[in-house]
């Protein structure tokens, strides 16, 4: 036996009762009169709009400059720092005690750079930018997975250090 309230094929839908909506009425009832000014209502969505509009007018009017990492000789020079950084601790030598410290330099200094400028929109396209980022990727890619005293393969070290050279001579050029 099917429940009265499911529609099925055979029972016939009941209209749904109009909507009327509550006639308008303000509930907000301050006015500000002066003298011979008549009562004016204010309600609050129009205050609010009203005190928005003044917050906000100010950031419209004068538009903020989004701040800047670094200036271009700034860039420069620590790109510079870090290249040197990344080739003296790929070729230090295995067995040197100091090769673990010298990553761990190489790490934060590199997370540092890449914090720094990788926001930089007008850095984005530059070659430097680009092949420093590859190596030093790659670079910590490899002391991430297999450790701080591991040496760097012949062929990765190989890149690498063709990432920083093709680097190099774009910040040499102003790229």
């Amino acid at each position: 036996m099917a429940s009265p309230t499911l529609l099925t094929p055979t029972s016939q839908p009941k209209p749904l009762t109009p909507f009327k909506p509550k006639s308008p009425t303000t509930t907000a009832t301050t006015t500000t009169a002066g003298a011979g000014s008549p009562a004016v209502p204010f309600r609050r969505r129009e205050f609010l709009s009203l005190v928005a509009a003044g917050t906000l007018s100010p950031a419209l009017i004068l538009p903020t400059r989004p701040a800047l990492a670094a200036s271009d000789d700034e860039y420069v020079k620590e790109t510079e720092d870090v290249i040197n950084k990344v080739r003296t601790t790929i070729n230090m030598d295995k067995k040197d005690p100091n090769v673990a410290a010298a990553v761990a330099e190489l790490r934060e200094t590199s997370n540092f750079w890449v914090a720094k400028y990788r926001r930089e929109k007008a850095l984005l396209g530059r070659a430097s930018f680009r092949d420093m980022y590859s190596a030093l990727n790659a670079v910590s890619g490899h002391y991430i997975s297999f450790g701080p005293t591991a040496p760097i393969p012949a062929k990765r070290k190989a890149r690498i250090l063709e990432e920083v050279e093709t680097a190099e001579k774009a910040l040499l050029r102003g790229r």
